[in-house]
């Protein structure tokens, strides 16, 4: 009996979230036929998701409409270029919150805790005045500089709380075989950091990706819009492209798959750190 009401829960359960996943993949399947379709049919009403008449020159013409080709390239070089850095950067400031004994560490440890729960919009304005004095507008470096500054409160916060999981007989061996700060850092503790510095990378890269008000505000040229701003222009005066649209999105959404899963394996570890020490003092 009691082994019956166990495969009745496992059933329920397992059918309650083949129908979750069934709505979340839901319009990512739109999508992936109003690719297919022409125009006209992707605006019927209620939405079809028939397979007949599939034109697969569709994505041929996505990338003949637009330079997207050009796009995905500039996205790639401000994402890649982003990532590093902000990897770099965080790792480091996360091991000296977390290892290096100075005064006013937890004052510092804390502003970064509040620097997450600032939202982005407040700093649009001193950060456009900042970068327009600077000269940086129109370019890439405010979409790239800052994230080789810190790399992002949170990715700070995640490396400081993997960190301090570390035991420091680790970094004290490596000082007692002469190892400098730089050299323990470099060859002891971020090899170990492995799970932190995928999810980092994982997380850092989605953000740059997909970021679309920040490329809105500095650039200017529409050759050096990334690919979340090149998307916004198959909307026009005359109507939407949708299926062009649709196209190009899902060939934009390639890398962010490939990159999740080649990053999944230590994602999970990595964050699962964050909420295992959250209850520790600083």
């Amino acid at each position: 009996m009691r082994m019956t009401h166990r495969r009745l829960e496992r059933g329920i359960r397992y059918v309650v979230l083949a129908v979750v996943c069934a709505f979340i993949l839901l319009p990512l399947m739109w999508a992936g036929v109003s690719s297919l379709k022409p125009l006209d049919e992707v605006y019927t009403f209620p939405p079809s998701f028939s397979l007949s008449d599939l034109q697969w020159t569709n994505y041929r013409e996505a990338f003949t409409r637009l330079p997207v080709a050009r796009f995905l390239g500039n996205s790639l070089f401000i994402t890649g270029v982003s990532v590093i850095g902000a990897v770099l950067t965080s790792s480091m400031a996360g091991y000296v919150l977390a290892r290096v004994r100075f005064r006013g560490r937890s004052l510092c440890f804390l502003l970064v805790v509040i620097s997450m729960l600032i939202p982005a919009q407040v700093l649009l304005v001193p950060r456009f005045l900042l970068y327009d004095l600077l000269g940086w507008v129109n370019t890439y470096k405010p979409l790239i500089v800052p994230a080789w500054l810190g790399g992002g409160a949170f990715n700070i916060f995640l490396f400081r709380q993997f960190f301090r999981t570390i035991p420091p007989e680790l970094e004290d061996a490596a000082i007692l075989d002469g190892a400098t700060m730089w050299q323990t850092y470099w060859h002891v503790m971020l090899p170990v950091a492995r799970p932190a510095a995928v999810a980092a990378t994982m997380l850092s890269f989605v953000y740059h990706w997909q970021d679309f008000l920040d490329p809105l505000i500095y650039l200017s040229d529409f050759m050096t819009f990334p690919i979340s701003l090149g998307l916004r222009m198959y909307q026009s005066m005359a109507g939407t492209w949708a299926n062009l649209l649709m196209a190009t999105s899902l060939i934009a959404l390639v890398p962010v798959v490939i990159v999740f899963f080649l990053c999944e394996r230590h994602v999970m570890r990595g964050l699962g750190v964050v909420g295992n020490r959250l209850t520790e003092p600083a």
